[in-house]
């Protein structure tokens, strides 16, 4: 068996080899700090989508305490109709009342 014979070395051979090495540590270095980056806005966006859905349970909440107020609100609509007709019945009561009166005043001079 005859035994490997290492290449010869082609002038300049190192330097194109060592700018091959720096080129692909730069790029690693590029990357690792890419990945940082995206990891440090991945956590970011989970800490904005905590805030996120807090503040949608707040909003769901006050959607709901307003539901509750408006209802409340109709509610007390219907009662004041009510009261409303009940003192326009009673106002049109007073008035035949007060005619009836005026009558019976003018009937005795």
């Amino acid at each position: 068996m005859t035994p490997i014979k290492k290449p010869k070395e082609l002038p300049g051979r190192d330097v194109s080899n060592r700018k091959i090495s720096d080129d692909l540590i730069i790029g690693i270095q590029e990357l690792a700090f890419q990945s940082e980056e995206k990891e440090k806005r991945a956590a970011e966006l989970v800490i904005a989508n905590i805030e996120l859905v807090f503040q949608n349970e707040e909003k769901e909440k006050r959607a709901a305490e307003l539901l509750i107020a408006n209802k409340e609100l109709a509610f007390q609509n219907e009662e004041k109709e009510k009261r409303a007709a009940e003192l326009l019945i009673a106002n049109k009561e007073l008035a035949f009342q007060n005619e009836e009166k005026e009558k019976r005043a003018a009937r005795q001079f």
